[in-house]
């Protein structure tokens, strides 16, 4: 019996220290409201966007950032309007560099972190480094890279859809879903700008953007019933 009992309160101290499993995220439903379609880049100027006009411009129909020199703080291109729930589709290439751009939303500009266009929000990554991020927050949030650097195409390239709604963010890259989450802080969201991110950083970068077609409190039902890894049809 002796050696029973001291198994059992092993197993029980071992029960009891175990970390404790994430607790589900809450379910924050759609918001409701007109649904627009938007495009945010006319292919010609930076009309209706904010930034460093030394580090971002418009060439060949396509949206450049690019520095030469140190960038010391991740900076963004942003637009004047602010958004919650929407859809965006667009295209980007990571010319030079292995730095991570991405898109920022559900937050807001925080010159106080040493930048008149820094950002504090969710930051959907891509292309050298896959995720999501809490800029100023929480950090790298819980997301599978796997899935998209299974389908992403580090330095050509990138056509993806992002899918923001109630607490949910979808991503899909190049017809793939690869991001399916939720943010467990809902207080943490809020309607704001979209931003283009410049990556901080000691060496040369360069960054494309195009397509920025947005759609606000868009029809998600292409993916209806799709989960990470799924094929999404148009």
């Amino acid at each position: 019996m002796r050696p029973f009992i001291a198994s059992a309160a092993l197993l029980a101290l071992l029960a009891a220290s175990a970390p404790a499993a994430d607790p589900e995220p809450p379910v924050v439903p759609p918001k409701k409201g007109k649904s627009e379609k938007i495009e945010l880049f006319d292919g010609k100027s930076l009309d209706g966007w904010d930034g460093h006009k030394n580090l971002w411009s418009v060439q060949n129909g396509v949206i450049v950032g690019k520095n030469t020199k140190e960038v010391k703080v991740s900076t963004y291109l942003l637009t004047k309007k602010s958004f919650s729930d929407f859809h965006l589709a667009f295209s980007a290439k990571l010319v030079e560099s292995e730095m991570h751009s991405g898109v920022a939303l559900w937050g807001e500009i925080d010159a106080t972190k040493g930048d008149p266009f820094a950002y504090k929000g969710h930051l959907v990554m891509f292309p050298a480094g896959w995720g999501l991020w809490d800029l100023y927050g929480r950090a790298s949030l819980k997301v599978d890279a796997k899935p998209a650097l299974k389908v992403g195409k580090p330095h050509d390239w990138n056509d993806m859809e992002i899918y923001a709604q109630g607490n949910r963010i979808r991503l899909v890259v190049n017809g793939m879903l690869v991001v399916d989450w939720r943010d467990p802080e809902p207080n943490t969201i809020m309607e704001g700008p979209i931003g283009l991110q410049l990556h901080k950083n000691v060496v040369p970068q360069e960054i494309h953007f195009k397509g920025l077609v947005l759609n606000t409190f868009p029809d998600d039902k292409k993916l209806e019933g799709k989960k990470v890894g799924d094929k999404v049809g148009p």
